[in-house]
């Protein structure tokens, strides 16, 4: 059930928790756009494993309020709001696609509480130096990061009429990425369950307004508002080597960066394999151990 839980200046952010009540807390980032309603394993798997597992709208999304001009960073803040309200001292975080740089942004500003970070299928900042930000990615991508440099006015006309079809008919964004990603990411997308969660976690997070997709699009476009250097948890950076959305290369610039980073690349994987890969970094950020090894390969860096 979801529950909307007020921050410091206001705004609500609607919350949904799943899996064991008294199980270790792990905070879910969902990808840009998407919601609380991300994929996601079944309530068994989080039983078994021992897991609390806890998604939110980011602001702008779904049933959270949206916050004008805010940062990647800026969800720290939000995330040690939703942690106190449920009594939670310390968690891992993981963030999927465009919640990796949100995951990683609450191992660098929460160092006190995050106990270890993964992220799966991310971007790097676009101040990455010495990357080659856009080598790779898909032509509609490069439009509307390089549009959001403009800020706001400049990239909301194209998500606002991206928003409307989906909302017209939630399968059309499915059907959109079918047809552009490589097979292994059909085969994955293909799948009824993924299917069905991705139809409703767009439905619902753009259910009111593009607002939230506008944000991260301009958010990940400008500083962060922290330097991934900074981290100093545990973290594993996951990415499938044939990824379309968020080149791998942002995956080889991210682990150099990180003191206590594991990159691992997946083989014959791409951008929507991290939903395959999930319910193992999920084992990792609690337990650790070597489950997410015998999945995949370490790359170069």
């Amino acid at each position: 059930m979801t529950r909307i839980i007020v921050t410091p200046d206001g705004r609500n952010v609607a919350v949904e928790v799943w899996g064991k009540p008294d199980g270790r807390p792990v905070f879910l980032l969902h990808g840009t756009p998407g919601g609380r309603f991300q994929p996601r394993p079944r309530e068994k798997s989080l039983h078994m494993r021992g897991i609390r597992l806890i998604s939110f709208d980011r602001p702008g999304y779904g049933g959270s309020t949206r916050r004008l001009n805010r940062t990647v960073g800026d969800v720290a803040a939000d995330v040690a709001t939703i942690a106190d309200a449920l009594g939670l001292g310390r968690f891992a975080v993981v963030g999927r696609s465009g919640g990796a740089p949100h995951a990683l942004a609450c191992a660098a500003l929460l160092p006190d509480r995050v106990t270890r970070a993964a992220a799966l299928v991310g971007l790097a900042p676009r101040t990455a130096d010495g990357l080659d930000w856009f080598a790779g990615m898909i032509d509609a991508n490069v439009m509307a990061y390089t549009e959001a440099r403009g800020g706001h006015r400049a990239i909301a006309p194209r998500l606002r009429a991206a928003a409307r079809e989906i909302r017209a008919d939630p399968n059309s964004k499915v059907r959109g990425i079918y047809e552009q990603v490589p097979e292994s990411d059909r085969r994955v997308v293909g799948d009824n369950g993924i299917r069905r969660m991705l139809e409703r976690n767009f439905a619902e997070g753009l259910r009111d307004s593009v607002d939230g997709w506008v944000d991260d699009v301009v958010a990940f476009s400008i500083g962060w508002g922290f330097e991934v250097s900074a981290i100093q948890a545990p973290t594993l950076i996951w990415h499938g080597e044939n990824d379309v959305y968020s080149p791998v290369g942002h995956a080889y610039w991210l682990a150099q960066q990180i003191a206590h980073a594991d990159v691992w690349i997946q083989r014959g994987a791409a951008h929507f394999g991290a939903l395959e890969v999930l319910p193992r970094v999920l084992a990792w950020l609690v337990r650790g151990g070597g489950e997410v090894r015998s999945a995949a390969v370490r790359g170069p860096g």
